[in-house]
């Protein structure tokens, strides 16, 4: 084995996202993991779902639970800042398996999302072109994708902070102009204030189901499809925590994202649900006339010509942003498995500049799956992934607030008091009971909508119950890691060599 397959080797721990470069995580400006084309695509069908109050209201309950991860996460992190993150974390403090479940869980999220972001650029296009085979379009953005990824973490860490650079002073720009078209600062002049939230109204009756009920249910569609637009703020606190001085930079990277979720995540859906109404026809992403972009929808009702185009231009250069990140987070998640034994060893091959070419194309090659767009239409597949997404990453949150309450409960076994560790919330232990249990519910309950009379839908019922279902059924492959799997029971004693006592710098 090379050097630079070594996991100690400092170049294998760059190629499994483990540097302290902000390239690795592509967070280190503060720039990466804001609002994608995704994130606005999704929260079009949530406010066609659940109307502008329960847009509003999932997000903001979809907040409260990512912020408790965050926290619960960063106070692990911060006091045990080891390559490998909440996979390792889970092995420390839970068992093997349950990490082994862990890992290739989160390799399935971040390969599912590579198509996802696809069928996302797809619908953009569609914006501006629906004569052309979206098979064009997705090749198109899937070669873009892999060159940059084959060109090493260098050229990949540029790209992302261009394009990110791009995304981030655009959805600042958005925001801005929402509240001055809001206010009636538009060439037609037209004050909207909260006409919306009057007619069609402030709720959208779920499956034309009268009253609370439905309203209830129409605002529980919106909690899968947000959770969809937070999934991977988690990568904040891993990248902080593996970084130099996490104790510094863990508290301040907390900070910037319950910044990033009143800004950006809340502060968006508050204007999109002021300057669409939920029946415009463009938020329905299965319909062949989807505009996808709430924001390109509000700008052409208010009059402005061309900058709906210009617009979808800057949403559409996020697509190689996200897309890249999704393939590059995929492929050194798949790298790690192989080094832990975990994942084919063959995964572990390396070029000389120490880029894990098998690994990148193995995961690649799931950016094929965009192509189920071309005859049906995009804004389907793109849901059918979403969902698949959704139901993933909340996993791993579940997995995190697991994970958290068994570190809290060595703590205590230790009678280590949490003020002397190097981050600790108030919230705790609660907020990780709190994000443990939601995120079940959520997961559980995400595909109620097939279970109405005459709504049953199949697709919808896979890719809700899938992931689930193979979070359960996960299981180790190697005859080690089975015999492990079989023998291994929850964690009840604590020692000292299951904490860091040296103090991190």
């Amino acid at each position: 084995m090379s050097d630079s397959m070594d996991p100690a080797h400092p170049k294998a721990m760059e190629e499994k996202g483990y540097s302290d470069s902000s390239e690795s995580h592509g967070d280190g400006h503060g720039l990466k993991r804001q609002l994608k084309n995704r994130h606005i695509a999704m929260i079009s069908g949530s406010l066609k779902n659940g109307g502008p109050i329960g847009l509003l209201l999932g997000y903001i309950v979809m907040g409260t639970i990512c912020y408790s991860v965050m926290i619960s996460l960063g106070e692990m992190i911060a006091f045990l800042p080891i390559p490998g993150g909440h996979i390792k974390l889970g092995e420390r403090f839970v068992n093997r398996a349950f990490s082994f479940t862990m890992g290739w869980n989160y390799w399935y999220n971040w390969t599912i999302i590579l198509p996802t972001e696809l069928s996302a650029a797809a619908i953009l296009i569609n914006f501006w072109n629906k004569s052309v085979n979206n098979a064009v379009w997705v090749t198109i953005f899937l070669i873009v994708v892999v060159v940059i990824n084959m060109m090493g973490a260098g050229v990949y860490g540029e790209c992302e902070f261009i394009f990110a650079s791009i995304k981030v002073i655009t959805i600042i720009g958005l925001i801005i102009l929402g509240i001055v078209l809001d206010l009636g600062g538009g060439p037609n002049h037209d004050r909207l204030g909260f006409r919306y939230w009057k007619n069609p109204g402030p709720f959208v009756q779920f499956n034309n189901i009268a009253g609370a009920k439905g309203q209830f249910l129409g605002w529980w569609a919106v909690m899968t499809q947000a959770a969809f637009s937070f999934i991977g703020t988690e990568i904040v606190a891993i990248a902080a925590g593996e970084a130099k001085n996490p104790r510094k930079n863990l508290p301040k990277a907390i900070k910037r994202v319950y910044i990033r979720i009143l800004l950006f995540y809340i502060g968006g859906t508050l204007v999109i649900g002021l300057l669409v109404p939920s029946n415009d026809p463009g938020l329905n992403l299965q319909s062949k006339n989807a505009a996808a972009s709430p924001f390109v929808i509000a700008i052409s009702r208010a009059g402005i010509k061309g900058l709906p185009s210009v617009i979808n231009a800057c949403l559409l250069t996020s697509a190689w942003s996200a897309a890249s990140s999704d393939l590059f987070t995929s492929s050194r998640a798949l790298y790690g498995l192989a080094l832990s034994g975990n994942a084919p060893s063959f995964f572990t091959y390396t070029l000389k500049s120490g880029l894990p070419v098998a690994a990148v194309s193995f995961s690649a090659s799931f950016g094929f799956l965009a192509y189920m767009g071309i005859k049906t239409d995009s804004g389907k597949v793109f849901n059918w992934f979403a969902n698949m997404t959704s139901v993933a990453g909340l996993m791993t949150w579940f997995s995190i607030s697991l994970t958290y309450l068994r570190f809290y409960a060595g703590l205590k076994a230790q009678g280590i008091p949490r003020r002397t560790l190097p981050f600790a919330s108030p919230l705790q232990p609660y907020a990780a009971w709190y994000s443990m249990i939601a995120t079940f519910v959520v997961c559980f309950f995400s595909g109620n909508g097939v279970f109405f009379k005459g709504a049953w839908a199949t697709d919808t019922f896979i890719t809700n119950y899938l992931p689930l279902m193979l979070k359960a059924l996960y299981r180790p492959r190697t005859w080690t890691s089975l015999q492990d799997w079989m023998r291994s029971k929850p964690i009840r004693k604590y020692s000292r060599d299951d904490y860091v006592w040296e103090a991190i710098v």
